[in-house]
């Protein structure tokens, strides 16, 4: 029981930490780095972090036919994942971000449909229209707010459309290796597409890092060390005691910790103030997301409990 608990604990973690990302790296982009030069920043110190420790604690080969799909899995669950990321939450507020993330949950279900040929029951399909119309009603509202952004609001879209596929496609690699070993040769290939990416390294090169700031400096190493890669750690903690459905049900209170942490870190004077993004209008369509995404998921439930 005591380590259900530390894993409940470890995952609620991870998605705060998440929730903190969306207002923390909202406030270094673009004004001192470029989003790509923060992706590439994230990447490396990550890796290199994954890899000593694997280095030191997992001997463990990885067979050369699972390189491609490991490599898919860098592509979708980094590169373009981060890319659209951070690109669209430079764009768009953090308050539109953190909600647009909860329909991933929907994504997994749809992508899982076509890739794994799972099936989609009636009350799956309407719990897919009815999330899918709450992000499509929110996208079609950006540009009402001061920090909105219709195009940062899509980017965010894709960037979710591309972790539900990594989502899918990582499956039978965590069934095949240990999670550390498929997180390190995922980011590996991550940052090498990251890197290989025109405008990475060109804007990397000039940025002038002398007139950052000491306080922006923090949030960055804060970004690449409890966001990347304490986060994965966590996740794979919490992950030995609870099944993938329940640790993703955390995800849902990412809208309510970005508002929480918004507010909170807004007026200590960290974080930049967002608070004019929050409208009732936008509570609303948060509200038909997670209708959406509940009528999705207890419907694996109920089968599973039937």
């Amino acid at each position: 029981m005591t380590k259900i608990l530390y894993a409940h604990i470890a995952i609620f973690f991870v998605n705060a930490l998440y929730g903190i990302n969306h207002v923390i790296a909202k406030g270094v982009m673009p004004e001192y780095l470029k989003p790509n030069v923060f992706i590439l920043l994230r990447g490396t110190g990550a890796t290199f972090l994954f890899w000593i420790i694997k280095l030191l604690l997992i001997r463990e080969k990885v067979k050369r036919k699972d390189l491609l799909l490991l490599a898919a899995c860098g592509m979708f669950g980094v590169t373009v994942n981060q890319l659209f990321f951070f690109n669209g939450l430079s764009l768009t507020s953090s308050i539109n971000s953190g909600i647009i993330m909860t329909i991933n949950p929907l994504l997994v279900v749809i992508l899982s449909f076509f890739l794994l040929n799972e099936k989609v029951t009636w009350r799956k399909s309407v719990g897919i229209a009815i999330g899918a119309t709450g992000a499509i009603l929110l996208t079609l509202t950006a540009g009402t707010g001061s920090g909105d952004s219709f195009v940062g609001d899509l980017y965010i879209f894709i960037n979710a459309i591309s972790y539900g596929l990594y989502l899918v496609l990582v499956k039978p690699l965590m069934k095949k290796y240990r999670p550390l070993t498929v997180i390190t040769y995922v980011f590996s290939f991550g940052l090498l597409f990251v890197m290989l990416y025109p405008p990475t390294l060109t804007e990397f090169f000039q940025t002038d890092f002398s007139r950052i700031p000491i306080d922006i400096i923090l949030k960055i190493v804060f970004v690449i060390l409890f966001v990347t890669f304490l986060t994965y750690l966590l996740t794979v903690f919490g992950l030995k005691q609870l099944s993938p459905s329940v640790s993703s049900a955390y995800i849902y209170l990412q809208p309510a910790l970005v508002v929480f942490f918004t507010f909170t870190l807004g007026a200590m004077g960290i974080a930049d103030d967002y608070t004019d993004t929050i409208t009732w209008e936008k509570g609303g369509y948060m509200l038909i997301i997670f209708l959406g995404v509940y009528l999705t998921s207890s419907s694996s439930f109920l089968r599973k409990s039937s």
